[in-house]
């Protein structure tokens, strides 16, 4: 999937989550422009990057040109 055709748009619940679970910013946009990726459903992506202390996965749902991040997790 070439996600550079893409615009990004953090959801707040998702920041929020992000912040609550440890995972800075620059975690994120990591996570994003170089973690692995798995498309699931019909519109829905992950993707998951490995840390140190564990992985970051972004639930992503597209939307035309948008890629809407929905929530971070970590595993």
């Amino acid at each position: 999937m070439d996600i550079t055709q893409y615009r990004f748009e953090v959801k707040r619940h998702a920041f929020i989550r992000a912040l609550q679970r440890g995972v800075t910013p620059d975690m994120i946009e990591a996570t994003l422009k170089g973690g692995r990726v798995q498309r699931f459903g019909k519109r829905n992506i992950r993707f998951y990057k490995d840390y140190k202390r564990f992985t970051v996965v972004c639930v992503d749902e597209v939307v035309g040109d948008t890629i809407k991040i929905v929530t971070i997790e970590i595993r």
